[in-house]
């Protein structure tokens, strides 16, 4: 896989996905290969590395990023009575993107 997994197949449109919600800003998509039986990602569309190397110029970004997070968990919530949002950093992340994943139920798959 690519460093940049989300600018370079998904918001570059050579990866085409199944969106949730979208903003100016912001995407969230089903996952292209789930680990769990309800399983939805959401990016920022500006190339963020990760959670930790936020700036405080991206501020109002990372509201929207959040406001988008808790829509689809909202959703979830409803449809299936929980959820777990999870994000990685350093060698847990795959894809030096910044990007929360919204999940519900047991792992389909062990990781790798």
């Amino acid at each position: 896989m690519s460093e940049d997994f989300y600018c370079e197949e998904v918001l570059s449109g050579r990866m085409s996905v199944h969106k949730v919600l979208e903003s100016e800003n912001v995407l969230a998509y089903h996952h292209t290969r789930p680990f769990y039986p309800v399983h939805i990602v959401t990016i920022p569309k500006k190339h963020i590395s990760s959670l930790i190397t936020l700036e405080d110029e991206d501020n109002g970004l990372l509201i929207e990023l959040m406001e988008i997070v808790k829509k689809v968990a909202s959703q979830v919530v409803s449809e299936h009575g929980a959820c777990r949002v999870i994000t990685n950093v350093g060698t847990y992340q795959d894809s030096k993107h910044l990007h929360f994943h919204v999940v519900f139920g047991q792992p389909l798959k062990k990781n790798e």
